[in-house]
């Protein structure tokens, strides 16, 4: 009730603020949808065409995997203008609807660059919830309402992110990552020449100084895939980081994996004998948490032309990291053809290298506190302890959910 009732107020101020005809809808609450109306398919056509996303801060929100799927709906459509355009575009305005401590944010939400207390002292300690719910602080709502309505218009004026299609919510994964105890890493490796070693013959338009200015989308995109795939991962609440296969020290193979990894493959990179080699080494070796993903230009004339040569040339020096893994994985590694289809299955593979290195990785016990006991193994009493020690497993709740409340987290 008193989120549509903010949602009223706010429509009724960007109503007054702006020439949109009487009648017309000045925005969208996802609760408007009616029961029985296909809402995935309306939810996802608004996220694709809508020009502001205004997420209400709460700890409830940010627990919410279907929030965390909205939110990266639209970011997305953000990080593919930044992409064709080299143009950031920020067009998320959030409000507080609760008080939230910067350390409780998930990432995406953190990294906002946004001043709460421009809509009030009072609007800062006790959220948009608190001045709505308590009388002593109408004055203080109706200001707070009021220049968040000034905001999303401004934003709305000042950044048009491109419209996107629809997204499909059985596939989108969630902003917010999963619970975790920390910073969640992933890694993007770019396998690719730089203009200073192509094949001979190739165009430059695809390539920079670097491995990473590798440009497989141009002239579509102006920028970078590696920065856009790290902007994709962050988006899904991953630290990431970027480097060159050209000058990645091999890891220990007897080690545990350190990260997950997605190495992006230029197919035209296996043009250099050494490469080739050092790309059939690490295929030689297991590490299914290391996810290949190999975008494919088609409008591009000369891999056109080349294509049936190069992709037979990548089969034969990786043939395990062209059949490993999951459908999605599989999918990636024989060939992403355009920009959108990168988005779409960046985070897929992004999330089986992580579930690969949660497999691989070292696990460590929780350290015991300082003067404390190493405690003791749980043993059996009565009739049964003549048979010796038990494992024993803690039990994952206090008591037995419903079974219409489990799911396959707790199983």
């Amino acid at each position: 009730m008193w989120v549509e009732r903010l949602f009223r107020d706010l429509c009724g101020h960007v109503m007054a603020m702006t020439d949109l005809p009487a009648g017309a809808p000045a925005g969208f609450m996802d609760r408007e949808i009616r029961s029985g109306e296909g809402w995935s398919e309306r939810l996802g056509e608004v996220l694709a065409t809508c020009r502001v996303f205004v997420p209400l801060f709460s700890p409830r929100y940010f627990a919410s995997e279907m929030c965390g799927k909205e939110w990266y709906a639209f970011a997305q459509r953000a990080i593919y203008h930044h992409a064709k355009s080299n143009r950031p575009a920020e067009a998320i305005v959030p409000a507080l609807w609760v008080p939230m401590p910067p350390e409780q944010l998930p990432g995406p939400a953190e990294r906002l660059q946004f001043n709460h207390r421009a809509f009030g002292d009072r609007y800062v300690t006790d959220g948009l919830y608190g001045l709505i719910k308590l009388r002593i602080f109408a004055e203080e709502y109706e200001a707070a309402v009021y220049e968040l309505a000034k905001r999303i218009v401004s934003v709305a004026d000042t950044t048009r992110v491109g419209s996107g299609s629809p997204v499909d919510y059985r596939q989108a994964p969630s902003a917010f990552g999963r619970p975790t105890g920390g910073p969640r890493p992933m890694h993007v490796t770019v396998a690719a020449p730089t203009q200073h070693d192509l094949p001979e013959g190739r165009a430059f338009d695809y390539y920079g100084k670097q491995s990473q200015d590798w440009n497989p989308y141009h002239p579509d995109s102006a920028r970078p895939l590696a920065y856009v795939a790290q902007d994709l991962v962050r988006s899904l609440n991953y630290q990431p980081t970027v480097s060159s296969f050209d000058h990645e020290t091999p890891p220990d193979i007897s080690l545990p994996p350190t990260r997950p990894e997605i190495l992006l493959v230029d197919r035209w990179a296996l043009e250099d004998d050494e490469r080739r080699r050092r790309l059939a080494a690490f295929d030689a070796e297991n590490r299914p948490w290391v996810s290949v993903v190999v975008p494919w230009n088609r409008d591009d004339p000369q891999s056109r032309i080349s294509e049936a040569e190069l992709v037979e040339k990548l089969e034969r020096t990786m043939p395990h990291q062209m059949r490993q893994g999951r459908a999605a994985c599989r999918a990636a590694a024989k060939g992403v053809l355009s920009m959108e289809a990168f988005g779409q299955i960046l985070p897929q593979v992004a999330e089986a290298a992580a579930q690969e290195y949660l497999r691989h990785a070292e696990a460590f016990p929780p350290a015991v506190p300082p003067g404390a006991a190493p405690r003791e193994r749980p043993r059996l009493r009565g009739p049964m302890a003549e048979y010796g020690t038990t494992h024993y497993v803690p039990p994952t709740h206090d008591i037995a959910p419903d079974a219409e409340d489990t799911d396959d987290s707790q199983s």
